[in-house]
C-alpha cells in the first residue's frame, strides 16, 4: 500500500461567506494521479486552493505528510520550510506583472504596441520563477521550455500571448517549482488539439519524474496519467472511484437540454434591432505584423448576413488577432483593406459604431474584466460596450438582464457581485452581457471554457435556437468539435496565420 502524501481530514471552508465544504475527506497516495470534477459552484477550483493553503479552512484539517521526508532532508540555507514550498498551483486566470511590478493591464493593451512593451517576455517571466533547492531539478529551465514548446515564445511579451500559450507558459512555470503535489485547475481549456495530446505525454513523464498531480477538469477526456476521479457534489465528495470504475460507469453520458424557444423570440424581440447590411465582413489580403513577427499573411474573408463561422486553428494561429480587427480592438485595422457592416475601416466610423453591432466574448475578455459591478450590472454593460456599468441603471434594461439570465440559468447570481459567484457563471454572465442587444454579429471565441456538462450543452441549444429564429451572423472559435453548434455550416481555418481552408 503506498504512504499518503496529503490527507484532507473533515475539513469546512467558508468561501465569499458560504459555507462551502462541510467535513470533506481526501486522500492523495504516492503514485496517484487525482481528477476533481463535479458540477458548477461544487468547489473543485476552491478544493484545490485549499490544498495549496491559499484558503484557509474553518474546520478540520489537512496533513502534509510528504513533509516528514522533506524534514529529514539537508537543505542549503536557512530557509523556512513550509509545505507551500513544495505545492505548485496552475490556475485558470493568470497573475503576470509588468516591468513596473504592477497588474495593470486592459483588455486592449496586447494590440497596442507601445503599451504591452512594459510587460515581461516569456523567458523573463520564467526566470523569476522560483526553484525548490530540495533535490536537483528534473524540470530544467531549457528541459522545461522544450516540453511544453515555449522555445519559439521566449521573447514574446506574455501579454501578447494566446489562450493556449498563456496556459501552457502558467504549467511550465508550476513545473519549474520541481513541487511535490502539481495542482492544476482545468490544464486542458485552450488548448488545441495537438498540444492536448502532446499534454498527455507530458503528464506521464511528470508524474514518471515523481510529481503527483490533482487536477480539476471536465471528464469529457480524462489523460492516461489519471488513476482515480473524485466528484464533489452538496459539499463533500460524493465519490471516489478508480478512474477504471469511473469510465465503466454512466458519469459521463450526455444529456439532452430543452430550451423555450418563445422565451428567446421574445427577448430577441424586446431588444429588437434592425440589421440590414449587404456584408458583415470583408477582409482582402489583411497583413499584420508585430516586429518581424508576421501574426496574419494574405487573408481574405468574406461574411455575409446570417451565415454561421466557425473560426478554426492551433494555439497561436492568429484567431484572435483576426477576431481584434472584427471587433475594433486593433489599430492596425486602419492600415489594411476591411470592411465591417458595409463601411471601410478609416473612413469615419468609431470604434464604439462597430462595437454596437457585436455581441462579443473571449477568454481575454473574462481575464480583464472587472469584477465590482453585480451581475445585472455587468450584463446591462453589454447596451453601452462598457467593461462595467457606469451610468444609472435603466429599470427597463436591468429588467431585460434579468430575463437573460434566466435564460442561461443564472438568474439566482442576480445581485451578488460578479467576483463572488463561480467561474463558470462569471462566463455566463458575460455571455449574456453579448446576447443583449440582440446585435447583428455575435462572437464567441471559446465561449464554453469552465462551463459544465450540463452548462455546455445548455449554452450550445440556446445558440442554435437564437440562430433557429433570426437572421444573427455567428462567429465561433473552439477546439472542441463537440462544442459548435448544430447551426455552424461554414468554416475558416488559420495556421500560422494563413487561411488553409
Amino acid at each position: 500500500m503506498n504512504l499518503p502524501l496529503i490527507t484532507v481530514n473533515n475539513i469546512s471552508v467558508k468561501f465569499l461567506n458560504n459555507q462551502l465544504f462541510s467535513n470533506l475527506n481526501f486522500e492523495l497516495s504516492k503514485g496517484q494521479s487525482w481528477v476533481i470534477t463535479g458540477k458548477s459552484g461544487s468547489g473543485k477550483s476552491v478544493l484545490l486552493q485549499a490544498i495549496a493553503g491559499n484558503i484557509g479552512v474553518n474546520g478540520g484539517s489537512i496533513i502534509y505528510h510528504f513533509m516528514d521526508d522533506v524534514h529529514k532532508q539537508e537543505l542549503p540555507g536557512n530557509a523556512l520550510l513550509t509545505f507551500h514550498r513544495f505545492i505548485a498551483f496552475a490556475g485558470a486566470k493568470h497573475h503576470f506583472k509588468t516591468l513596473s511590478n504592477t497588474s495593470d493591464f486592459y483588455y486592449q493593451q496586447r494590440y497596442n504596441s507601445s503599451d504591452s512593451e512594459d510587460t515581461l517576455t516569456v523567458r523573463q517571466y520564467l526566470q523569476s520563477v522560483k526553484v525548490n533547492e530540495h533535490k536537483t531539478p528534473y524540470w530544467t529551465f531549457d528541459k522545461t521550455i522544450a516540453a511544453l514548446n515555449l522555445s519559439a515564445l521566449c521573447d514574446k511579451q506574455t501579454i501578447k500571448l494566446s489562450n493556449g500559450e498563456t496556459k501552457r507558459l502558467m504549467i511550465a512555470a508550476a513545473l519549474l517549482k520541481n513541487p511535490i503535489i502539481l495542482l492544476l485547475d482545468n490544464p486542458l481549456t485552450g488548448l488545441d488539439v495537438e498540444t492536448r495530446k502532446s499534454f498527455n505525454v507530458l503528464l506521464n513523464e511528470i508524474s514518471t519524474s515523481g510529481i503527483s498531480i490533482i487536477m480539476a477538469t471536465s471528464t469529457f477526456e480524462l489523460p492516461d496519467v489519471v488513476t482515480n476521479v473524485a466528484i464533489l457534489d452538496n459539499g463533500s465528495i460524493s465519490q471516489s472511484l478508480t478512474k477504471q470504475d469511473f469510465e465503466s460507469s454512466e458519469h459521463s453520458v450526455g444529456e439532452q437540454v430543452k430550451v423555450d424557444i418563445n422565451t428567446l423570440q421574445q427577448l430577441l424581440n424586446t431588444s429588437a434591432a434592425n440589421h440590414s447590411y449587404k456584408q458583415i465582413v470583408s477582409m482582402a489580403d489583411v497583413f499584420i505584423k508585430y516586429g518581424d513577427k508576421v501574426i496574419l499573411n494574405k487573408v481574405n474573408w468574406l461574411i455575409n448576413p446570417g451565415e454561421r463561422w466557425a473560426l478554426l486553428g492551433p494555439n497561436g494561429a492568429g484567431k484572435s488577432t483576426l477576431l481584434s480587427l472584427i471587433n475594433g480592438d486593433n489599430p492596425q485595422a486602419y492600415a489594411n483593406n476591411i470592411v465591417l457592416f458595409d463601411k471601410k475601416r478609416g473612413t469615419g466610423e468609431s470604434i464604439w459604431d462597430i462595437k454596437s453591432k457585436i455581441g462579443f466574448v473571449s477568454p481575454e475578455l473574462y481575464q480583464y474584466f472587472p469584477t465590482d459591478n453585480s451581475c445585472l450590472q455587468v450584463i446591462e454593460s453589454g447596451f453601452y460596450d462598457t467593461l462595467g456599468l457606469f451610468r444609472p441603471s435603466n429599470k427597463t434594461k436591468a429588467d431585460l438582464a434579468l430575463n437573460w439570465m434566466k435564460a442561461l440559468e443564472i438568474d439566482q447570481y442576480a445581485r451578488h457581485l460578479l467576483k463572488n459567484i463561480p467561474a463558470s457563471a462569471q462566463r455566463l454572465c458575460l455571455l449574456a452581457r453579448a446576447l443583449i442587444k440582440n446585435p447583428a454579429l455575435l462572437i464567441f471565441d471559446e465561449p464554453c471554457q469552465g462551463l459544465d456538462d450540463h452548462q455546455q450543452q445548455h449554452f450550445k441549444s440556446v445558440v442554435d435556437a437564437i440562430c433557429s429564429i433570426s437572421n444573427v451572423t455567428l462567429i465561433y472559435v473552439t477546439h472542441y468539435q463537440h462544442e459548435i453548434p448544430n447551426s455552424v455550416d461554414k468554416v475558416l481555418r488559420l495556421d500560422k496565420g494563413e487561411v488553409i481552408s
